[in-house]
């Protein structure tokens, strides 16, 4: 099974330097790791265990479709209060 991933990093104080989200946008999951490959990881491991979970109670397991992601940015300067 393929899922796609959406890394983004963190940037709370409550997490030191480093550290990225991973957003599973078809399952509505989120974990974070260390870095990307510490993302994935921690995503990989979710996953897991939430397809362990849907076939423990004989639910359907999405498939997941192309993944497109894209960024627009926004020039503060055109933001004007309302």
């Amino acid at each position: 099974m393929i899922y796609g991933i959406l890394f983004e990093e963190i940037q709370e104080s409550d997490f030191p330097p480093g550290y990225y989200y991973a957003h599973v946008p078809l399952l509505g999951l989120t974990t974070h790791g260390f870095g990307i490959e510490g993302a994935k990881e921690a995503a990989k491991d979710l996953i897991k265990l939430w397809v362990a979970e849907k076939k423990a109670n004989g639910e359907t397991i999405n498939r997941s479709p192309e993944l497109l992601y894209s960024t627009i940015e926004i020039n503060e300067d055109a933001i004007q209060s309302a």
